[in-house]
């Protein structure tokens, strides 16, 4: 089974943008790739979503969205506030098994973070990760209190016997602090785990060849790779200016 999860370590982090990247970065390895959302909050009934961004940014790929709710809370409440029944990480986990058998790559973009509620009777994005035996991708945010909060998800995820695919963090600033600086170099270790990249802010806003082109230089490769932080702070620096 080719599953990758996403999850952030909150919500605003750019995981859609790294959801995009990881696409088009197979997309342009002949990968066949679908993206599975399980749940979109927060958007109308024609609104494109976060499918229709990644679609954007990557290219053509095969997308599926569960369900989708007006709210811009977490999927059980928002669920909860519609009158309609939520999604399940059992039904979760059945949509990405029947794409796996048709696509290399199966990417499931989370709602918020790792332990966000899917139900009221508690699932999450976790608990889609564990039944599929697949890696999460964690998504941070390069600002202060991103080093607890990426710690504490990837706790969660050894505490639950789910492998790290690595760490993103999704907008990295043109003009990064202080903060931003030291927690690029700092979140491996205090984490426990892999640095596999760092997207610049905007490059949503990007078009397609440049977009994959910024995907090239900020992602690993594989994720389990190298990434050298202080290149990459380093060129970012240079682009600024």
């Amino acid at each position: 089974m080719s599953v990758l999860v996403l999850s952030g370590t909150g919500t605003d982090v750019g995981k859609t943008v790294v959801a995009a990247a990881v696409a088009a970065l197979a997309l342009a390895t002949r990968q066949k790739v679908a993206v599975l959302k399980p749940a979109q909050t927060g958007v109308g009934p024609d609104d494109p979503g976060d499918v229709g961004e990644i679609v954007r940014l990557a290219g053509p790929l095969t997308t599926r969205e569960l369900v989708r709710f007006p709210h811009p809370l977490a999927p059980a409440t928002a669920a909860r506030l519609a009158g309609r029944p939520p999604v399940r990480p059992a039904e979760v986990a059945g949509a990405a098994v029947e794409l796996d058998r048709t696509h290399d790559l199966v990417i499931i973009e989370g709602a918020g973070g790792l332990l966000v509620r899917f139900d009221d009777d508690g699932g999450t994005i976790a608990d889609v990760a564990w039944a599929l035996g697949a890696p999460v991708l964690v998504v941070a945010d390069p600002g202060l209190g991103t080093l607890n909060a990426t710690a504490l998800t990837t706790e969660a995820l050894r505490r639950r016997g789910i492998a790290c695919a690595g760490l993103v963090v999704g907008a990295w600033p043109r003009l990064p602090d202080l903060a931003s600086r030291h927690n690029l170099e700092d979140l491996p270790a205090v984490a426990n785990a892999v640095l596999a990249g760092a997207l610049p802010a905007g490059a949503g806003a990007l078009d397609r060849p440049h977009f994959l082109d910024v995907a090239r230089r900020s992602l690993s490769p594989t994720l389990g790779g190298t990434f050298n932080a202080g290149e990459f702070a380093a060129e970012q620096l240079r682009a600024a200016g």
